[in-house]
């Protein structure tokens, strides 16, 4: 079955954060991490069936759920886990939020690997927390990795109890090899720092760069860490809300249950539950268009910025469907650009100092939407840096 990823949905007035929230109905969004495609029509069919039910009381989570999950991720990343590992929340934020709150206390130092996803610093800073931040290397290819030297560093401080990890990383599109992630493993073992792994990109990677579970590395590294996925990114369902939390040693699974409930997002609704099911028994054949999809446009957007702003260098991509992009040379204050780039050329995109130390003087751009949409976008921005 062939599914058409170049239908151009109108978004606009539907209550999409997205689509809504520029005050000029003209302007094209290409910043938040949502795509502009349905989901999967074994989704969509399986959230009409449940709305056909009519009544939508509080959800008893059931084991073919689990069930569901395991199958999911045992054929698709050879990561098998049991269902009393597994614990349901609203959403990957308030899942890093509720592990952060049981695994440290406040004034304890969480390391983060910059620029990283915006939400982790607020997560790291309502929890009473101080950012131990390790700047990511850059090669001359503009490719981002690891500084081992600094995080082996920063976790030897007897304040250093976690590491937020992300993989794949937002915003770099790195997606982290097993030898990497057995040397982060090991580094934070020998230091007794506590890993959070956010997977939720695990399913957006392309040709060359396997996502490595976390929770495929040795039994000691798996309980000395919580890994957190969710079905929202690569099916398009963020508005859902579901994810789940895998952790394999039960003491710190009682903690994160209880971070879980003290923070009141120990909820999810039946339509996040039917969403997940569906899409990990019914969604893959949808989703390997997809990828393949947003593969052809990294390749079209990367030389649409060679031939028509070769002074921006596009970080090489090889998971999630945000570009980084590197533009510094265009002489203009990234918050500055950003704010040129939407007020008077129409086009939305994040600006680099949101991820923190290491995001100066780049953008991050959404590139799940058509083609076409994606065209016009960057031509957008072209005609701001010429």
């Amino acid at each position: 079955m062939s599914y058409n990823f170049d239908e151009v949905p109108d978004r606009r007035g539907s209550g999409s954060y997205k689509w809504d929230t520029a005050a000029d109905p003209e302007v094209i969004p290409m910043w938040v991490a949502d795509m502009d495609f349905r989901t999967a029509p074994a989704i969509i069919e399986a959230l009409k069936s449940r709305v056909e039910h009519g009544v939508f009381g509080y959800t008893k989570v059931p084991a073919e759920y689990y069930r569901a999950c395991d199958r999911w991720f045992t054929r698709r990343h050879g990561w098998s886990f049991d269902a009393d590992r597994v614990i349901y929340t609203s959403g990957v934020v308030p899942a890093v939020s509720a592990i952060i709150k049981a695994m440290t206390r406040p004034g304890d130092k969480v390391i983060l690997q910059t620029p990283a996803y915006n939400c982790f610093y607020s997560s790291i800073r309502n929890n009473g927390c101080e950012l131990s931040a390790i700047m990511l290397l850059r090669d001359a290819d503009g490719r981002y990795s690891i500084d081992f030297d600094d995080l082996a560093r920063r976790a030897a401080d007897p304040a250093a109890r976690l590491l937020v990890l992300c993989n794949p990383h937002n915003p770099s599109g790195r997606v982290w090899r097993r030898d990497e992630l057995e040397r982060v493993a090991r580094i934070c073992l020998e230091n007794d720092v506590f890993v959070i792994s956010d997977e939720i990109h695990c399913e957006l990677t392309f040709d060359g760069h396997d996502y490595t579970p976390y929770g495929t590395l040795g039994d000691d590294f798996q309980r000395r860490a919580a890994i957190c996925v969710s079905p929202s990114k690569a099916f398009n369902i963020a508005g859902l809300q579901i994810a789940n939390i895998i952790a394999a040693d039960e003491g710190v699974r009682a903690k994160i249950d209880r971070a879980i409930n003290d923070n009141e997002v120990c909820d999810v609704n039946p339509f996040g539950v039917v969403a997940t099911m569906a899409a990990y028994d019914k969604g893959e054949e949808w989703l390997d268009g997809l990828r393949s999809y947003l593969w052809d446009n990294y390749c079209f957007a990367r030389r649409f910025f060679a031939e028509n702003m070769p002074q921006c260098r596009v970080t090489p991509l090889e998971g999630t469907y945000l570009l980084w992009v590197d533009v510094s040379a265009c002489g203009m204050v990234t918050s500055e650009l950003c704010r040129c780039l939407e007020e008077v050329h129409k086009v939305k995109v994040s600006p680099g100092p949101d991820y923190g130390p290491g995001g100066e003087g780049f953008i991050r751009i959404n590139l799940a939407c058509p083609r076409a949409r994606l065209e016009e976008g960057l031509s957008r921005i072209a005609k701001a840096l010429r």
